[in-house]
């Protein structure tokens, strides 16, 4: 038997995690995350993990599985995944992906891709112009050097930009033309379901999870982490504008329309990531359960 992997993408607080658990019992298999935000223990609000009933009621991997303080790539995502899913695939025909994380399932779909090694005169270049012009210069030469990728990248995540600077600068290629070289084969079948629905009713969705955060206790899972606010993990939506608030940058009722905005352009970007896979089937939200699987029965039986 082919063996299936029902891959589950759409934007932030669209409904996958849900769809997923659904899809899991009707094809009596098990669930691997690859949301990168949410593989960290510490941070459980502000990432939206799933709550206990919803892990409770299908097998789940790669949530809250690793902690802040460790150095954890998409490459290492890659091979630990992938190992799993051979493991799952010894007795069952399906797995599902979920997550919002692009670049990871890439990762998953086509294999990490490899980079040139760079100097570290070149890295310490751009450290030290971070350091002393902020994200306004990461911004501003990574569009310069790769409009593409920087149309893509979170705007706000400067690990992930200054990596991608170094690349263009020290190569003296666009980043984006080392994406996707590699040709991994893959011992299963990809069916990529995408939920998508009105962007105001995305928007509005955002808003509300957002309250809800807060409401469960998100302020004060910040305030835990504050300390480390300096470490990659923490460099994310929800964590980043509130560590502005106790540094006493701006109020709390602005930290929270901060996390909203930003939630919203993340999603957007999350959208333009998975519109370019061509082979995405894509549903409004609200679309029957009963649709999704007739439509993954349909390509397994085409197949």
């Amino acid at each position: 038997m082919k063996k299936n992997l029902i891959i589950i993408v759409g934007p932030t607080a669209i409904g996958k995690t849900s769809l997923s658990i659904d899809l899991a019992k009707d094809f009596n298999c098990e669930i691997i995350s690859c949301d990168s935000r949410q593989f960290f223990k510490e941070m459980q609000i502000g990432t939206a993990v799933p709550s206990k009933e919803e892990l409770a009621a299908a097998p789940h991997h790669f949530i809250q599985n690793k902690s802040i303080f460790e150095n954890y790539t998409v490459g290492d995502f890659e091979k630990e995944a992938i190992y799993k899913l051979e493991e799952l695939f010894l007795t069952n025909d399906y797995a599902i992906l979920v997550g919002g994380s692009g670049l990871y399932v890439d990762a998953i779909l086509k294999g990490f891709d490899e980079f040139p090694e760079i100097d570290i005169s070149v890295r310490q270049e751009v450290a030290s112009n971070y350091e002393e012009s902020g994200l306004n210069y990461l911004q501003t030469e990574l569009e310069k050097r790769d409009p593409d990728y920087f149309s893509a990248v979170a705007k706000e995540n400067p690990q992930r930009m200054m990596r991608a600077l170094e690349v263009c600068i020290g190569s003296g290629k666009p980043y984006s033309s080392f994406l996707n070289q590699k040709k991994n084969t893959r011992n299963f079948t990809p069916i990529i379901i995408g939920l998508e629905t009105e962007r105001s009713v995305i928007y509005d969705r955002i808003n509300q999870r957002v309250d809800i955060m807060i409401k469960e206790g998100l302020l004060a899972e910040a305030k835990d982490l504050f300390k480390h606010k300096d470490l990659n993990a923490l460099q994310t939506v929800g964590y980043r504008e509130l560590f502005r608030y106790f540094d006493g940058e701006i109020s709390l009722e602005f930290a929270i329309e901060e996390i909203k905005k930003n939630t919203r352009r993340f999603a957007k970007r999350q959208l333009t990531w998975f519109k370019r896979n061509e082979n995405t089937k894509w549903f409004d939200y609200l679309t029957d359960r009963k649709e999704f699987v007739r439509f993954i029965n349909e390509i397994i039986h085409n197949s």
